[in-house]
């Protein structure tokens, strides 16, 4: 028998709060009230000395509330707040008395972990404010109070469910607006069914994404599910505090707080172990795992260990324009990391010189300089020469291979007398691919960097679901004895057919506006990248463009390319003239003004577009579908919206190979479940050099790295469809299911259809296939969803979790059979793509035609909810700085609240009734339901000619109009 979730709960609060721990539990915590307070008294106590014996007065708690608010409207806001200066969340306080004058209070400080200052408490079932129909929503299972704030909240289900139900839990009260006020602090949620646990960085709840949900693994890469071994290993003091403070990272780019997987903790953890014993070495992290923000992550630990003077973080001055430096310019922003992006070289000889004990991200070539200039004869004995040699130095390097030639390492080792280095690499040199000989230099990651300190493959990456496995086509056009119809424009032709018009799953051009994915054509040599731009523009401006590719997406594919453009070679004049009449197509169609003096702006934007990272590139208009290139992006582009790399090149090396399928394994959302290879020649090549890469870098085997073959996905839909049939051989059979669980096993069914089949259309053997090969129409499967769509709506009225057997996820989203619900949360995810970022320059009008007709359509099922979202499109439409980082869920939310507030204070006052009454039956109110409600006639008589009959009469019409009226508002 399950559990009850009440005993879990206390089991709990019992592992967190015995045996060696430094959580407190506070019964008395329950409410909003009792929150603030319990701050106020933790203020008054970490502050004596500041607040010179004068505690917080009413006055000046109510300034502090105001100022908190503000700082948690987003979990991304809090956690800039959190971050403070220096790791200390800082309140300013303009004191009552003004002698006293404006002071600064500690909040909370990520100095002080498991020590100073720092306190740590346990609440559980406490209570929001807001009276909801669901008294249950009303209750959070176990929340962690950092310093009286609550950081990590925990929901809890028992075995009887899976754990998604606890995340599905979260994000609806999120989108509700229940994590806000003191929970909009909250940095961490955690899910788990006792059996199963995750753990995932708190967002709002349109962009809790569950593909990031993550569970713990050990040193050894060893799940931990079960929720008390989970408390035992991440939820205890001081790890609990470190993974809010020191594993926690603010994308600014994204807007988003991003906590570290564990395998990067562990590596993390691994570095600074051999920097305490004065050992180098590598990190073996597969490409798409983060390595970048895990090397950021050191960069910036390291500087913990008392022995280092500086950790230098190392790029080459090509990849400045790449995502390297921009994704750490993003981190570092609200960190104390320096990025030196200065051309003047004497300005990091100044860092590198300071007393400070300074984190720095710099070019190999500035480093190169100053290492050449203090080496000469006149310098070499100079002190300043003798201070830089004796420099303690962590050197950090992402992608190491591609940054650090062996030739570099050596001669940095032998200025510096105390170097330590960390190679991150996804994609080790080992013997079996090492480098030429050249002299005695090294050849292999070993023998460059030292001793693997962490290895996390991309089989264990699968197996815990950080990134995707790979599904390779193979479609060689040409002979095996005909090589040279590579070349030809008949073979290019026939390679832009199948990308444009076959391979619309691939692209899930299916997807709503802005959803779809992009791909990544690579080629031999820029000429051939050339004439493929050619070639394609060619194609869409000759209307070759399907008109079923058409229907889906009416300006696809947008095209754009990218090379290195040389001044001094043979055909120079050449590829500058393509880039130019490219940089023409791809202002007209993005409304920039990029010239060829601009191209490294442009490769910036390119990127960032490709990204998908800032709220504008969100939108189809300001997207691309394909961009050609040689090898640029090939290495370090990191982009989740990117699925497909077509290939039309002779094969790669093994660690190059591997790094270009890697540009389409990054976690995106359900729909991607691999990344797309398409091989347009030397196919039997390519298998054997694919096979033997992918066994070099999975450890030990392909077959889990690999997706499964286009005939099991096909026998599992043939499946799919038996098991359909099987429950109800046609669409009208539905009507006679009257059991909830036979309802139940009809929507699981259709639901593993509707996966297999959307699976099964990115693979190339599809285009030749059609759904009435295997025995069910396309109609008939419309037929079958729209039966499911009311099925799925009695499902969720009527379930009653105890005792049920049938697990469904009731929030699954169609794939193929896409029916937009054009109800209110989709239009409220439209309306957020047009809210900028805080950093967001608004240069454009906004609108949105299709917006606006579906607030008009919702108007006539619900035109009081309308009028409300509608009037906030139009303020956005207007002035959308004044809106810039919010959240249009929160927005609406707020609005509605305040408009139930302002009619039920008019109706109570009106007519001489309990507000708080008119809130409850609000609430509970269900149409024909008899209304009670305390009247005050006495006081109402008093400016009023009306007997006591007739005003029970009244009151009751006007409450319930009132609630007919506001319910409408209630948004579940």
């Amino acid at each position: 028998m399950a559990e009850l979730e009440s005993v879990m709960e206390k089991n709990l609060i019992n592992q967190l709060t015995t045996g060696i721990s430094q959580w407190t539990y506070r019964s008395d915590l329950k409410t909003d009230t009792a929150l603030w307070e319990n701050i106020r008294q933790k203020l008054n106590q970490n502050n004596k000395a500041v607040l010179q014996g004068v505690e917080i007065t009413d006055a000046e708690f109510e300034q502090i509330k105001n100022y908190l608010l503000d700082q948690s409207v987003t979990p991304y806001k809090a956690a800039l707040w959190l971050a403070g200066e220096n790791g200390e969340a800082i309140i300013p306080l303009t004191r009552e008395n003004a002698k006293y004058g404006t002071i600064h209070l500690m909040a909370v400080s990520s100095r002080e972990i498991a020590g100073g200052r720092s306190s740590y408490e346990v609440i559980n079932q406490f209570v929001a404010e807001k009276v909801t129909n669901d008294d249950r929503t009303r209750r959070f299972d176990v929340t962690l109070l950092i310093n009286g704030f609550p950081m990590i909240h925990i929901e809890l289900k028992n075995q009887a469910h899976p754990f998604m139900d606890a995340f599905r839990q979260i994000k609806k009260y999120s989108i509700q607006g229940k994590f806000r006020g003191l929970f909009g602090f909250v940095q961490i949620f955690v899910v788990t069914n006792g059996s199963n646990t995750r753990y995932i960085a708190a967002d709002v709840g349109e962009r809790l994404n569950e593909t990031f949900l993550t569970s713990w693994v050990d040193q050894n890469n060893e799940s931990v599910e079960d929720y008390l071994n989970f408390a035992k290993e991440f939820l205890k003091i001081p790890e609990a505090h470190q993974m809010v403070s020191n594993y926690s990272v603010l994308d600014t780019e994204r807007k988003q707080l991003i906590i570290l997987r564990p395998y990067q903790i562990h590596a993390i953890e691994a570095v600074k172990e051999a920097s305490r014993n004065q050992q180098s070495g590598f990190i073996w992290h597969t490409t798409g795992s983060g390595k970048t923000l895990t090397s950021y992550t050191v960069t910036k630990n390291l500087l913990q260990i008392p022995s280092i003077d500086k950790t230098i973080f190392l790029v080459d001055r090509r990849d400045l324009d790449q995502q390297t430096t921009g994704a750490f310019k993003s981190y570092a922003e609200n960190d104390f990391i320096d990025i030196d992006n200065t051309e003047n070289t004497n300005e990091l000889l100044k860092k590198l010189l300071s007393a400070d004990r300074l984190a720095i991200v710099t070019t190999i070539q500035k480093l190169q300089i100053i290492i050449k200039r203090y080496s000469k004869e006149d310098k070499k004995d100079s002190s300043k020469t003798k201070k830089l040699r004796n420099l303690h130095i962590g050197f950090i390097v992402d992608e190491c291979h591609r940054t650090v030639t062996p030739e570099v390492h050596r001669a940095i080792n032998k200025f510096f007398n105390y170097p330590l280095w960390y190679g991150f690499t996804g994609t080790p040199i080992f013997e079996e691919n090492k480098r030429q000989r050249k002299g005695d230099l090294p050849r292999t990651t070993f023998q460059l960097f030292g001793e693997c300190l962490h290895k996390y493959t991309i089989k264990e990456a699968l197996k815990n679901n950080a990134v995707l496995g790979f599904q390779i086509d193979y479609m060689d056009y040409a002979k095996v004895e005909d090589k040279k119809i590579y070349k030809d424009d008949k073979h290019k032709l026939d390679v832009i057919e199948t990308i444009v018009n076959k391979s619309a799953g691939k692209f899930r051009l299916n997807a709503p506006p802005g959803n779809a994915y992009e791909a990544i054509l690579t080629v031999e040599s820029i000429p051939q990248a050339i004439r493929y731009y050619e070639l394609i523009k060619q194609f869409i401006a000759d209307g070759k463009v399907s008109e079923a590719i058409r229907e889906k997406i009416n300006d696809f594919p947008k095209v754009a390319i990218t090379y290195s453009v040389t001044e001094n070679e043979e055909d120079s004049l050449i590829t500058q003239q393509a880039m130019a009449y490219a940089l023409k197509d791809y202002n007209k169609m993005f409304k920039t003004n990029f010239a060829m003096a601009d191209l490294k702006s442009y490769n910036t934007n390119l990127i960032d577009r490709l990204a998908r990272k800032k709220g504008k590139y969100k939108r189809r208009e300001e997207q691309l579908d394909l961009v050609i290139v040689v090898d640029r992006l090939l290495t370090g582009f990191d982009s989740p919206s990117c699925a497909v790399l077509f290939i039309d090149r002779p094969p790669f090396k093994p660690h190059h190979l591997v790094q270009a399928f890697s540009r389409t394994n990054r976690i995106f959302d359900k729909s991607k479940r691999y990344g797309l290879i398409v091989v347009f020649q030397h196919a039997e090549e390519y298998k054997k050099a694919v096979d033997s890469a992918l066994l070099l870098y999975s450890n030990g085997g392909i077959n889990e790295v690999s997706a499964p073959s286009f005939e099991e996905i096909e026998k599992f839909l043939k499946q799919s469809i038996n098991e359909l049939r099987q429950i109800a051989s046609n669409p009208q059979n539905i009507d006679d299911l009257t059991d909830i669980q036979a309802k139940k096993k009809f929507a699981k069914s259709f639901q593993k259809l509707d996966k297999y089949l959307g699976e099964i259309q990115v693979y190339q053997n599809w285009a030749d296939k059609s759904i009435e090969d295997y025995g069910i129409t396309l109609d008939e499967i419309n037929s079958y969803s729209g039966k499911y769509q009311n099925v799925l709506e009695e499902i969720r009225k009527d379930i009653n979790p105890d005792g049920d057997n049938i697990s469904l996820d009731v929030e699954y989203e169609l794939e193929t059979m896409r029916v937009e619900t054009i109800d209110y949360r989709y239009i409220v995810a439209l309306i957020q793509k047009y809210i900028p970022d805080e950093d967001e320059e608004v240069n454009q009008e906004i609108k949105d035609e299709k917006i606006d007709r579906h607030i008009e359509n919702l108007s006539k099922s619900n035109p009081v909810l309308a009028e409300v979202v509608g009037n906030i499109w139009n303020d956005i439409k207007l002035c959308p700085t004044n809106y810039k980082g919010l959240n249009a869920s929160n927005i609406i939310n707020e609005r509605i609240e305040k408009i139930i507030d302002d009619k039920t204070t008019q109706v109570a006052t009106e007519w001489c009734l309990d507000k708080n009454q008119l809130i409850f039956l609000l609430d509970h109110f269900i149409d024909n339901d008899s209304i009670n409600i305390n009247a005050d006639f006495d006081s109402f008589k008093i400016n009023h000619n009306i007997n006591k009959l007739q005003y029970r009469r009244t009151i009751k019409k006007v409450v319930t109009d009132l609630l007919n009226e506001l319910k409408n508002l209630k948004i579940e």
